[in-house]
């Protein structure tokens, strides 16, 4: 009876035995009696028993070469979260060992990941694929077979729920297995996911592929004959094949960029596989001896090996029907590890990992774990976790020849931080192949990059953040600032609130506002209001991923409802009754104390500056600077000239104890902490900072604040100290309260 219940895996016991490798196989049949017993009378929608896709992941995985364990957790990785009534997690590991149920619970927890939703879900969600990778990478592997027979069973499923799962395949599981080395994987991944993605692109790309293959289907044979003459001539143990690139290849290369169909140089390609690397290099020279190469698209991956740990030899050649097509050139070892990457060094004896350290191959996924326990944004975690999977490589290399493989488009400074943090945080200028270059430079393919480093160097630059493309550095310089400038972030973050609450027009006190940071703060896990404001400025999490907590918080406890005054239209017969309004302005009018008066935005007067008074219509008299354009202009209106009424300050210059709010431009030089001597000098002055901004120019900022004064001479003084802190350009005042 047993072994009529084992024919299904018959085929996959075979291989096994056949493999050379230490199998328990007793362990392996267990694991599918046991799978096949959870999984009875249970179909999948193409009508199949459910144990035939543990079957096709148990022989993907296998393929792999991975151990035991592996292939048990293949058959087995279903029936926890499908056999809830037969079966749990604890009865897996005490009948299948630890390294099962640790498979098993990773690859169900690997739930539906959309990397374009950026809801707390799918974060976690992606989270957890991270911490069951950094346990043991086998987890994804196994995933990765389990997706690959999914999409070749997608047909079954309805149109939006076949979209939605092609469309993770292409965005996170492709990259994955591209970012393992597992080409294999990969292309049969990205293939299944364009069919249902762009079914339309799919099929003209596959149709072209044909008719080209037709016109020219013996010109691949006739290459290979030529080309095995000429390797045997020379004495080489060699084997080859021949092949016609994938349909997704072609279709990326056409549409994403915008090349025709025979624009794709690499349509055909042989694949030469030698003994040992010396004999690649040999075989490369007799393939330039027997046609011609294309300039430009020779790639030595041999000497310079992708961080997936891929290795070959690519030149494009012209054939002698005028035909272009790519060679590779590769060891026999160097095959097995770009058809299955990682995964072909993970071999195990006893539960044990080979000699062969693969860590730092898997150093990127620590990372990524680091981005996200350093930061409460998803936004940011994103887009590192997008960086880390989906980048093309730039290799460049440092003056001693060692070589840094960088995400496309990373600059010197990321390349000073991939070096050592040290370097990153001392950096003060870089040099491209010997001459000096802009920090935030990009390098590219084989440029020697030199990092200039000073011990006075006072640290990395806020911009960096702005510059720098991968998660490590982003992590390095958060964690500098975080560590050195403590101070300094509190007051660019609560700057930052502030600015917040004034947009919002949130209006409460300083007491008020700090009540609600702190509340806020710790919703999100922090002790109190300064850890908020230190996160903000230190670039921990983005003070717009704050901001409707902060409105919620302030709505649900200190909104006040706004006092409606009356409106009254000036007229001749009741511009009386409007003068008697009272007012805290501060200002006769017409003679009169006590006048409901308005300051204008336009030109924001102070004390100790003349001004005029202009009755508006519904809304009182409007105060403005004499010289104010707005007046220049109503002066020209005739129908204005009875609208003007004297006005004057009803105080000494300096004996106010109201303030007036006035906008000012600061034009700096950039530098670390041009901001928070700024705000520590308004500080030492009692002046309050009612909002803030900055704009970034070439070198410089303009940092823009509207801040509270007494009087003319108040913000005449004020000012001249802001002028002569070090690195500021220039003060000017701004017509308009608003930044």
């Amino acid at each position: 009876m047993t072994e009529e219940r084992l024919k299904p895996i018959e085929h996959l016991l075979t291989i096994l035995e056949s493999s050379n490798r230490k199998y328990d196989l007793e362990k392996i049949k267990k694991a599918f009696l046991y799978a096949d017993d959870m999984h009875i009378g249970q179909m999948r929608q193409s009508g199949e028993p459910y144990i035939s896709h543990p079957v096709a992941v148990a022989e993907s995985v296998a393929a792999l070469g991975l151990d035991t364990d592996s292939i048990c957790a293949a058959f087995l990785h279903d029936t926890v979260e499908d056999c809830p009534d037969k079966t749990d997690l604890e009865t897996v590991r005490k009948i299948f060992g630890n390294d099962v149920a640790l498979f098993v619970d990773g690859v169900t927890k690997i739930k539906s990941i959309n990397v374009e939703d950026k809801e707390e879900t799918h974060i976690e969600n992606i989270r957890k694929m991270l911490l069951a990778m950094s346990k043991d990478i086998r987890v994804i592997f196994i995933k990765l077979c389990d997706r690959m027979h999914n999409m070749h069973t997608l047909y079954v499923k309805k149109d939006a729920k076949r979209r939605a799962i092609a469309l993770e395949t292409m965005h996170v599981y492709a990259p994955l297995a591209h970012r393992l080395g597992m080409q294999r994987v990969k292309q049969d991944l990205e293939d299944y996911a364009l069919k249902y993605l762009d079914p339309i692109g799919y099929d003209e790309v596959k149709k072209n592929i044909d008719e080209k293959y037709g016109k020219n289907i013996y010109f691949i044979e006739n290459v290979k004959n030529f080309v095995s003459a000429k390797l045997e001539a020379a004495n080489i143990n060699f084997s080859l094949k021949g092949r016609v690139k994938t349909v997704y290849s072609v279709y990326r290369k056409m549409f994403n960029q915008n090349k025709s169909f025979d624009e794709i140089y690499d349509f055909y390609a042989l694949r030469i596989i030698v003994d040992t690397e010396l004999e690649c290099y040999t075989v490369l020279g007799l393939i330039h001896e027997m046609y011609k190469s294309v300039p430009g698209r020779f790639k030595d991956y041999i000497s310079t090996p992708k961080p997936n740990m891929y290795q070959s030899l690519h030149t494009t050649v012209i054939g002698k029907d005028g035909i272009p097509f790519e060679v590779q050139i590769r060891t026999r070892e160097m095959h097995h590890v770009a058809e299955y990457g990682i995964a072909a060094h993970w071999k195990y004896k006893s539960g044990e990992k080979s000699s062969v350290d693969i860590d730092k191959k898997l150093d990127w996924i620590s990372k990524l774990i680091d981005t996200e326990n350093d930061t409460k944004d998803p936004d940011e975690f994103l887009h590192a976790f997008k960086i880390d999977i989906f980048h093309d490589e730039t290799f460049v290399f440092t003056p001693k020849g060692d070589v840094v493989a960088l995400p496309l488009g990373a600059t010197l400074i990321d390349f000073a931080y991939s070096i050592h943090t040290g370097v990153g945080n001392k950096m003060i200028g870089a040099k491209i192949n010997g001459r000096i270059a802009p920090i935030d430079s990009e390098p590219k393919n084989g440029d020697i990059v030199e990092v200039i480093t000073s011990n006075s160097s006072k640290g990395p630059s806020r911009d960096w953040l702005n510059i720098v493309k991968t998660s490590e550095a982003r992590n390095k310089i958060r964690q500098w600032f975080k560590k050195e400038r403590r101070q300094e972030n509190i007051i660019v973050g609560k700057n930052e609130i502030e600015k917040i609450f004034n947009r919002k027009h949130m209006h409460c006190t300083d007491a008020e506002m700090e009540e609600i940071a702190t509340t806020v703060a710790k919703r999100i896990g922090m002790i109190d209001a300064s850890d908020l404001y230190n996160a903000i400025g230190y670039g921990g999490i983005s003070y717009t991923k704050v901001e409707s907590k902060l409105t919620d918080e302030y709505e649900r406890n200190y909104k006040k409802e706004p006092v409606k005054e009356p409106v009254i239209e000036p007229t001749p017969q009741n511009s009386a009754a409007v003068k008697k309004r009272k007012s805290s302005g501060g200002v006769i009018v017409d003679g009169e104390e006590g006048c409901a008066v308005k300051f204008a935005k336009c030109c924001n007067p102070l004390p100790g500056e003349e001004i005029i008074g202009f009755i508006t219509k519904g809304y009182g008299i409007s105060i403005h600077k004499a010289d104010c354009p707005n007046i220049s202009n109503a002066y020209a209106n005739e129908e204005n000239v009875n609208r003007f009424v004297k006005a004057e300050w009803n105080m000494p210059s300096g004996s106010s104890s109201s303030t007036y709010e006035s906008a000012i431009k600061i034009y700096v030089t950039n530098r670390i902490s041009i901001l928070a001597d700024i705000s520590v000098a308004l500080a030492d002055m009692r002046v309050d900072i009612v909002s803030i901004n900055t704009q970034n120019l070439d070198g410089a900022s303009i940092i823009n604040m509207v801040i509270s004064c007494k009087d003319i001479s108040h913000f005449n003084s004020i000012v001249s100290r802001v002028r002569n802190i070090k690195d500021v350009i220039r003060v000017t005042r701004v017509l308009g309260a608003s930044t």
